[in-house]
């Protein structure tokens, strides 16, 4: 049996997600950030500051993989760590000064991606391919919480 990367939905979700990634950091570049540091950079978005561990959980990455993330974007100028007053052992992390600043260019550039991705579907044919995505992620994460 041929495999048929046209009817894979894997194959063609991969490579949908290669090339957002690519455009993406296309419009990035000049403002010093890439599509990797966006969950991060979104989940510090409204100001406020997190441990790394709760930026794992929510950017859905493993821990060595933030680690290294986090360290980046501290060199980078990026994120500021401070150290939690909860729980000595861990730090707090937050946007700069400088990043917040760059904020509405990332959502004008992430804005501008999307709108060339989707170009062509309008109205009803967009809401139910964003509905289908959905669905799809929904039915991995269940069968993925469902293995140990």
């Amino acid at each position: 049996m041929k495999f048929s990367r046209e009817k894979s939905a894997g194959y063609l979700t991969n490579w949908a997600a290669r090339l957002f990634a690519k455009a993406i950091d296309r419009r990035l570049k000049e403002l010093g950030l890439s599509s990797g540091q966006l969950p991060v950079f979104f989940a510090l978005g409204d100001g406020g500051a997190m441990s790394q561990k709760a930026l794992t959980e929510i950017a859905a990455i493993e821990q060595p993989t933030m680690a290294a993330t986090l360290s980046r974007m501290e060199r980078d100028g990026i994120v500021a760590r401070v150290p939690n007053p909860e729980d000595g052992r861990s730090a707090l992390f937050s946007l700069t000064p400088s990043a917040m600043k760059k904020a509405l260019d990332v959502r004008a550039a992430i804005a501008a991606v999307n709108a060339d991705a989707l170009e062509g579907l309008e109205g009803p044919d967009r809401e139910a391919f964003l509905a289908m995505l959905r669905g799809v992620i929904a039915n991995l994460e269940n069968r993925l919480n469902d293995q140990p």
